[in-house]
């Protein structure tokens, strides 16, 4: 058990099925050998019986086995933030985008400047787990919902979860099951070859509170024209990753607190990688509890927050795409720049063939390979935006820019500022959605400061700092509340009501 855990607050959100601690922490049982999430239906075992793990693999390295009724790979994402050191934050973040798939934990330690002793250190202390077991535990948990949900065969999945080799997969399966995955019963009947279509349908979940119709709505209004779509209750893209490629449609389930993720994708080896995105993109695994109780001792953000429960942090589908949607919002409206990146996609772009496309998506987002030495002219860009989109490309091709989860903020944003054309908000609001990181904070934006400025007054910078420190480290969650204050003006109630 990690000394983190309040026990006593374990205890009264697992005998409550308390859907906000979902992932949060695993319950295993020392009776029956097995680990559950907190909203497990079955009957609650006795608390000198339990033991409190904060992920499920320290529960599965210690010896437990994952319970079968409420499958614990089911459950929301671990937090890439967890309040911990911050290390172990960036290492989680990595691991989550498939580090450990392909890499070794050396491989993982160098690029955190740190030891890999080091490294497995502050695992055992803050997680209770060694940073391969955690990474096993995701690839298997990963295999066990598309067992579960898909109609995969068993070869496919072992690919599609990011194990090496399927003696490898049956291995690790038997390991926490007793017996190899094919002798396990399957909600569907799994084909003798992949799906001919390529489409698999995941269900993705999440701890509420969570605000749909605000993210919908703020996607909607920067959606990429070819590129992005956003519907009434849905949204979707097309995407590349690496030599996959396909097309990707989200729907909220509401009464089961999770999105229906549709993929179509001619790659099965990239579908463990696509629901990390997606899960970023709709920052499915915030730690809502952390980040509540950051923001309540705040008058202002305590008051936003009963006002918008369920804010969440928008993330992006590919930072390079979302650094140039940045670059080009500089200065100029929203509509504006989402028109100037849609003629970008266009001109630029890939086309999807005639059975990938419809539907007003027509176009894969250029890399940055494929920008480099485009035409922009005529695109409605100044000189000086095209510069710094040259210059953030040269910068990335030769590797003084990182353009990935898990970079350390300060040193992420120091690069991006010594680049011309760049200053800290657009490093600070790159890093914040295209990365996903939660500290990232653009101080300057007007917004913010009218948000925060009294009545007739405007907040100093300096001022603002020293009032944004008590948020950290979710300085970007109080921005998400702050904008959607002014996006929404303050309800009226008449006298007596």
């Amino acid at each position: 058990m990690v000394a983190s855990l309040d026990r006593k607050q374990c205890a009264r959100a697992r005998l409550a099925r308390d859907r906000r601690f979902d992932g949060l922490f695993f319950t295993a049982v020392k009776t029956t050998g097995i680990y559950c999430r907190p909203v497990c239906p079955a009957k609650p075992p006795k608390e000198e019986n339990v033991t409190y793990f904060q992920t499920a693999a320290g529960a599965a390295e210690a010896g437990f086995r994952p319970c079968l009724r409420c499958r614990p790979e089911s459950a929301p994402g671990t937090p890439v933030w967890l309040g911990t050191e911050s290390t172990v934050s960036r290492a989680l973040r990595l691991i989550h985008a498939g580090a450990l798939n392909t890499g070794s934990v050396d491989d993982l330690a160098d690029r955190l400047g740190i030891t890999a002793r080091y490294l497995r250190g502050l695992f055992a202390r803050h997680l209770g787990a060694s940073p391969l077991a955690f990474a096993q535990t995701q690839r298997f948990h990963f295999a066990k919902q598309l067992l579960n949900e898909t109609d995969l065969p068993i070869t496919q999945i072992a690919l599609a979860s990011g194990f090496g080799s399927i003696r490898r997969f049956n291995t690790v399966f038997k390991e926490a099951y007793g017996k190899p995955p094919r002798a396990y019963p399957r909600e569907t009947e799994a084909k003798e070859a992949t799906n001919p279509s390529g489409e698999h349908r995941l269900v993705l979940s999440y701890r509420p509170p969570y605000d749909w119709p605000a993210m919908l709505g703020f996607l909607r209004t920067r959606a990429i024209p070819n590129v992005e779509r956003v519907g009434n209750d849905f949204y979707e893209r097309s995407f590349r990753l690496g030599n996959c490629k396909g097309r990707l449609h989200i729907q909220h389930l509401a009464d089961k607190h999770a999105f229906a993720l549709t993929v179509r994708l001619d790659r099965i080896e990239a579908l463990l990688e696509i629901v990390a995105r997606v899960r970023r993109i709709l920052d499915l695994d915030a730690n809502v509890q952390a980040i509540q109780a950051t923001q309540q001792s705040d008058p202002l953000l305590a008051s936003l927050l009963e006002r918008f429960p369920g804010t969440r942090l928008p993330g992006a589908w590919d930072p390079f795409e979302f650094a140039v949607r940045a670059v080009l919002g500089q200065q100029i409206s929203v509509k504006a720049a989402t028109t100037i990146a849609g003629r970008i996609a266009e001109r630029i772009g890939p086309a999807l063939s005639e059975s990938e496309g419809g539907d007003g998506i027509n176009r894969f987002f250029p890399t940055a390979d494929e920008m480099a030495g485009a035409d922009l002219s005529d695109l409605g860009l100044t000189r000086k935006r095209t510069e710094t989109l040259a210059g953030l490309r040269t910068a990335i091709a030769d590797g003084r820019v990182r353009l990935e989860v898990g970079h350390d903020l300060e040193h992420f944003i120091a690069d991006l500022c010594a680049l011309p054309g760049i200053g800290p908000w657009t490093a600070h609001y790159i890093a914040m959605r295209g990365l996903s990181e939660p500290d990232a904070f653009p101080e300057a934006d007007l917004g913010i400061i009218k948000a925060l400025s009294p009545p007739g007054e405007r907040l100093s910078l300096k001022q603002l700092r020293a009032r944004a420190e008590g948020w950290r480290p979710w300085r970007a969650y109080a921005a998400m509340l702050l904008w959607r204050s002014l996006a929404e003006p303050k309800p009226t109630h008449s006298k007596g009501a």
